[in-house]
């Protein structure tokens, strides 16, 4: 494969990144799709984590792309997904048109009501495992106009695999203990606005957003705006681990 002075000078830079010791699993995927978003010339980037005991992706990485369109995927169009799960399956680089053509993906809801909608339409994606354990993955895609990944694409994420599933492991090995994680959710939990804690506690109750935004006497706009930005701060993406994450009421 020929690589460009160029692409010798971006790929340095990536591995470099990932040779590091000072962060975490979340800021590597991040730092991870800024980098690859110029080395592969592509438009938008997403990475999660599979959650196998859950049955569903999570810890939601993503540039480019709308969070109220990812929310959608969270909790609906992962679990009517018909490329992501072939993808994960190779463990290697793959293009999504080596799993499905490019017009049979066009023809369904998830290319339509998903993918389109932030503009993705040809993609390339990547996931890492330590043995059956998912570390995380990288999905990169890019607008029509652009054309499809190919070899140069495919080959160097590739070689970028071994130092990004390395990365990871070192992350997982430098996680707070449990005393540090229960402090970490409570700062997580008083960064919260009373108001977006008072929207927590109602989902926690079971409420649905119509019966919260009649609750708070706000529009159902408002309420998912709050719901938004609760999961920002605590880095969650479902209502289920948002209910989890509420602490009791003080008595």
């Amino acid at each position: 494969m020929y690589l460009s002075a160029s692409d010798q000078q971006s790929l340095r830079g990536v591995l470099t990144l990932l040779t590091g010791d000072d962060c975490g699993e979340q800021e590597i995927r991040e730092r991870l799709g800024h980098a690859l978003l110029g080395l592969l010339r592509a438009d938008q980037f997403a990475s999660y984590v599979w959650d196998a005991e859950r049955g569903s992706f999570g810890a939601r990485v993503a540039i480019n792309m709308a969070p109220s369109n990812l929310d959608t995927y969270g909790q609906w169009h992962q679990h009517h997904d018909p490329i992501t799960f072939v993808l994960q399956s190779r463990r290697r680089a793959t293009r999504v048109t080596e799993v499905m053509p490019q017009r049979e993906l066009m023809r369904t809801p998830f290319f339509n009501d998903f993918l389109a909608r932030d503009g993705l339409h040809w993609g390339l994606n990547l996931h890492s495992f330590d043995g059956d354990r998912a570390l995380g993955d990288l999905r990169i895609w890019r607008r029509k106009a652009r054309g499809d990944f190919g070899e140069r694409e495919t080959l160097m994420l590739d070689l970028i695999e071994p130092a990004f599933a390395g990365a990871l492991r070192r992350a997982q090995q430098r996680r707070p203990s449990n005393d540090a994680t229960m402090q970490r959710d409570r700062d997580a939990w008083l960064s919260l606005s009373a108001r977006e804690q008072e929207v927590a506690r109602a989902v926690r109750e079971g409420l649905t957003d119509k019966d919260i935004a009649r609750r708070l006497a706000v529009g159902v706009p408002t309420v998912r705006t709050y719901l938004r930005r609760i999961f920002d701060k605590l880095g969650i993406e479902r209502r289920s681990a948002l209910a989890a994450a509420v602490p009791p009421a003080p008595r």
